[in-house]
């Protein structure tokens, strides 16, 4: 053995041969908490970069929540049913104020006429109707009924003559002349003349010697017009009993009988008076079909 080996076997020599190959050496703890700090601050960085998204609103996630729509079949039942709902209620609105047009536009002193003019018809109706009340009383507390009756049955035997034309009548009333220079005035025209005027208590109606009764019509007829078959020629002339004060009023009021002939550039006059006569008579005609319930 030489020198070299005996200082290779030193104590010092041995010693190293025997410790275990060399480990990692652990990171100091200083280290560590280094990590540890890049790692907190590497998600800091994510939580940051997350934030910095800005934030919804209310009305934006609304908006969110309800588009794109999810529709149900029920929900789009609802839907039609409650569109058509809609539809009908909004034409009877447009219906009831195209028919409330012409009212709208009318001044406060026609609306005033106009409101007159339903209280008269009111007391007409409520007037004939005590008139039915006290003829039935005094048929049933007459002594005499028998007489009693024969005595009503004239008198209307006489009303009902008036309304059939078949006997004259006078009294306070109206005459309505129009003139139609142009031609453009026709028989529904003068129809609607004579139904206003029915309306307004016309009790006998005579258009240029025709008498006009409850199976009156109008025709148009050339370049005239036609009562009953009979030809009228302008101008025509409307004698009407009744009382003045309802029938002028019922044939000027707004849209009424007098401004839709004027549109039509006739010319209309009326004329109140205390005795009109109306002699035109008809012909009493039997009925072909009806008869008398008490035989």
């Amino acid at each position: 053995m030489s020198d070299q080996d005996e200082n290779d076997e030193t104590p010092e020599y041995r010693l190293r041969k025997e410790l275990p190959d060399e480990v990692p050496a652990a990171a100091p703890a200083g280290d560590a908490a280094a990590d540890d700090t890049a790692a907190d601050d590497g998600a800091a960085d994510d939580g940051a970069a997350e934030s910095a998204e800005p934030a919804l609103t209310g009305r934006q996630r609304l908006v969110q929540g309800i588009w794109p729509p999810r529709v149900t079949r029920a929900q789009l039942i609802v839907a039609v049913l409650l569109f058509g709902l809609g539809f009908g209620l909004a034409v009877q609105v447009a219906s009831n104020s195209d028919s409330g047009n012409a009212l709208r536009g009318a001044r406060q002193e026609d609306l005033v006429r106009i409101l007159d003019e339903l209280g008269d018809r009111s007391q007409r109706l409520e007037d004939e109707k005590q008139g039915l009340d006290k003829q039935r009383q005094e048929l049933e507390n007459s002594s005499d009924q028998a007489e009693e009756a024969r005595k009503q049955t004239v008198e209307k035997e006489r009303q009902l003559g008036i309304l059939a034309g078949t006997v004259a009548a006078q009294g306070p009333g109206i005459t309505m002349t129009i003139e139609d220079t142009k031609g453009t005035v026709e028989a529904d025209m003068l129809l609607d003349a004579i139904q206003e005027l029915r309306a307004a208590g016309a009790e006998a109606i005579q258009v240029n010697g025709v008498r006009v009764v409850a199976g009156t019509f109008l025709t148009e007829s050339g370049k005239g017009v036609s009562v009953d078959g009979n030809k009228i020629d302008t101008p025509f002339r409307f004698k009407v009993i009744g009382n003045p004060q309802d029938l002028e009023p019922a044939l000027n009021i707004p849209g009424g009988v007098v401004q839709t002939l004027e549109k039509e550039q006739a010319t209309v006059t009326v004329e109140r008076s205390d005795k009109i006569v109306v002699d035109a008579l008809r012909a009493a005609k039997r009925p072909d079909y009806a008869r008398s319930s008490d035989r």
